[in-house]
């Protein structure tokens, strides 16, 4: 049950039908993986921490650098040299006392990534490279997890639901493949921080409704965002048969 001081807390996402008591139960209920807690990782684990989502289990292996402070909000100043699951520990621990929060600080290998995947509802990862993005969807595919997928570079934006349980959802490899581009950093190309934000704020938004269970999350949809003209636009993306990682044949 949800004691006096937590109806209080969520009395403004309770009062939604769309979410109500019982929705606001699923997401004490609920367990979740953030990977990476950067410029994507610091929104989504922000609003997933003060909406209540009861188990965050934070995976980032990297420190906080000066640098990072321009769009990863979840860390500050002080933070600086810490590791970017201890930062994020401190300000959740500040912000809802309520949620337990699970460390991951070392780089996850096949085993662990398959063993965090395992043990909790729903995956977000918010990664800034190829390798990590395609570990973690034949992570989710594997153990049939919704992933919640966001990138941001430069001035655009890219967000998509891939949900394994449902039998028509793409994975992410049947969209990207092995990847043909280079790959690209925020370090090496730049971002813009509220472009992040927006991202990692609707993968969020993506993380309830799937948890509670509303709406039409992005699932064979791609959403992109462009920055620059203010522009959004989406794709219909449809399951590969052929697909290495969730094709009939690996199913």
């Amino acid at each position: 049950m949800l004691n006096d001081q937590e109806l209080l807390r969520y009395s403004r996402q309770i009062l939604l039908q769309h979410v109500d008591i019982d929705g606001q139960l699923r997401l004490k209920e609920s367990r979740v993986l953030i990977v990476g807690l950067g410029g994507l990782g610091s929104p989504v684990a922000l609003y997933l921490a003060a909406a209540g989502v009861g188990e965050l289990h934070l995976a980032d292996f990297d420190t906080v650098d000066l640098t990072n402070l321009q769009r990863q909000i979840v860390h500050d100043t002080d933070s600086v040299g810490l590791s970017k699951v201890d930062s994020a520990i401190q300000r959740l621990s500040a912000i809802n006392p309520e949620i337990q929060l699970i460390a991951h600080r070392t780089a996850l290998d096949e085993d662990s990534l398959a063993a965090a995947v395992a043990a909790v509802d729903l995956v977000l990862d918010c990664s800034d490279n190829f390798s990590t993005r395609e570990a973690v969807n034949a992570a989710c595919v594997a153990a049939r997890k919704p992933l919640v997928s966001g990138a941001a570079i430069r001035l655009e934006g890219q967000l998509s639901v891939f949900d394994s349980r449902r039998p028509e959802s793409p994975c992410y490899h049947c969209l990207y493949g092995h990847g043909s581009e280079a790959e690209l950093t925020c370090s090496e190309a730049g971002v813009l921080g509220p472009l992040v934000g927006l991202v990692g704020s609707l993968q969020a938004l993506e993380a309830l409704k799937l948890l509670v269970g509303f709406g039409e999350p992005l699932v064979g949809r791609l959403l992109l965002i462009d920055a620059l003209g203010t522009r959004f636009r989406e794709l219909r993306v449809k399951r590969d048969p052929g697909c290495s990682v969730c094709g009939s044949s690996h199913a």
